[in-house]
């Protein structure tokens, strides 16, 4: 009698084990599934990257960022005083125009002039960045392209103050067809846009090339001009 008590009891206590066992188990899970939960929740709850929204929202149109006195003054006999606007998908975000000048002096030669400009604004994008800082990334690109013109000569950067934030123009020399280029090139931002501007002029037909000296000085006036004009609606 004794020892099956004995082993009654021992039964008893083997049997509990797998029970308490179990319940360990089931309480580790469930504390687990709790963390996992709060993690989830705490992941659910962080706020999504936001970023400055841009400053100007449209556009004008690029032929006409220049006064009618300005395109004389660049090119004297220009063919389309209007400007030759270029196709775009978006008007409110890129747009070109160009216009050309052959101004004929007979025996003189003739006087060749070519503008043309650009604007690009930047929308700001949480997976990308602001507008600003799109639009500083183009303009540093754009400067970097006209440095890399190819067979440019004589090339020299100036900065361009009070146009834009920021403004830089490029001179250099350029040959084709035995004739030699001078060539301008301004770019200037303003927050979300980028004006780019490039002011060209040959002599052709035995007449004097232009001076750069000149030409800067007439495309740096032009970018001012530009950059008010492009940023004069904010939409």
């Amino acid at each position: 009698m004794h020892r099956s008590a004995k082993r009654l009891a021992s039964l008893l206590t083997c049997a509990a084990v797998p029970v308490l066992l179990v319940a360990g188990c089931s309480g580790s899970e469930s504390d687990s599934s709790g963390d996992a939960s709060s993690s989830a929740s705490k992941s659910a709850a962080k706020p999504s990257p936001t970023v400055a929204p841009p400053k100007y929202k449209t556009l004008p149109n690029p032929c006409e960022l220049f006064s009618k006195d300005s395109i004389k003054k660049m090119l004297p006999k220009v063919k389309n005083a209007a400007g030759d606007r270029g196709k775009s998908s978006d008007n409110a975000s890129h747009g070109t125009c160009s216009w050309t000048s052959a101004d004929e002096k007979g025996v003189d030669g003739t006087q060749w002039r070519w503008l043309d400009t650009s604007l690009q604004r930047y929308d700001s994008d949480p997976g990308v960045g602001s507008g600003e800082k799109r639009a500083t990334d183009f303009y540093t690109k754009q400067i970097s392209e006209a440095k890399a013109t190819k067979g440019a000569k004589k090339l020299e950067t100036v900065q361009t103050s009070g146009t834009g934030d920021e403004a830089t123009a490029i001179t250099y020399d350029v040959k084709r067809d035995g004739t030699n280029f001078k060539n301008t090139t301004l770019v200037a931002r303003a927050s979300n846009i980028v004006v780019s501007i490039n002011y060209n002029g040959a002599g052709l037909a035995g007449a004097d090339a232009p001076k750069t000296a000149d030409l800067l000085k007439q495309v740096q006036a032009a970018g001012k001009e530009a950059v008010t004009a492009a940023t004069k609606a904010k939409g």
